[in-house]
């Protein structure tokens, strides 16, 4: 099977950028990559993502419990797997790039429940996506940490209207803190992408990041 290496984080904290970074460095060193992103957004299987971070059913990411969000963004992942990349999965040699994957579930919604829950939470989570769904399990795990009040400045600079999880900072804050908890249990590679409250730039965190990964 391929490798396959999710990038998490906290609204604003690069993903996207440090996903491309990644995948353009190991096609260039000769690997066949494919990079995803999730949600879809713009596919069907997202529809009750979409309604969730609309504020459909509760402007207050609370308002709709951990359990029930995680299914949402599962299923999303599920049928992306199933109708498009697992054939890319299955090639023994590729590299597959996942901006977000079942590591978000873990970072966005085990802020909802009392911490005394959150381990047995994540064994629900893993197995509910990895056991039952039959999704692939990542073999590493990137987290990308950044400060919540640096990600909510970056996520106000964007411009773009804010989904309940980016227009709640104490939200940001509490999944910043099951983030750390996800990243110290699990073993995620953590990079540290603030200096003196300020954001590094994007060619130190990739370096730190392909440190990280034994790049």
């Amino acid at each position: 099977m391929a490798r396959l290496i999710a990038i998490d984080g906290l609204d604003g904290s690069g993903k996207n950028t440090q996903s491309a970074l990644l995948a353009d460095f190991l096609q260039k060193a000769g690997q066949t990559v494919r990079l995803l992103s999730f949600p879809t957004y713009q596919e069907p299987a997202s529809a009750l993502v979409n309604l969730y971070l609309a504020g459909g059913l509760g402007a207050a990411p609370e308002d709709t419990g951990a359990y029930a969000a995680s299914t949402f963004f599962a299923c999303d992942r599920y049928v992306s797997f199933r109708s498009d990349w697992q054939k890319d999965y299955e090639r023994p040699d590729g590299v597959v790039i996942a901006n977000r994957y079942t590591t978000a579930n873990a970072v966005h919604q085990l802020s909802k429940l009392p911490k005394e829950k959150w381990e047995s939470f994540l064994s629900w989570l893993w197995d509910f996506e990895f056991g039952k769904l039959g999704l692939p399990a990542p073999d590493e795990v990137v987290y990308l940490e950044v400060l919540p009040q640096v990600a909510a400045g970056l996520i106000d600079k964007r411009g773009q209207e804010k989904d309940i999880h980016e227009k709640n900072l104490s939200y940001l804050e509490n999944s910043y803190e099951a983030a750390l908890f996800c990243a110290e249990t699990l073993g995620w590679k953590r990079i540290r992408c603030c200096q003196d409250g300020k954001m590094k730039s994007r060619e130190e965190i990739f370096l730190a990041m392909k440190e990280a990964l034994q790049l």
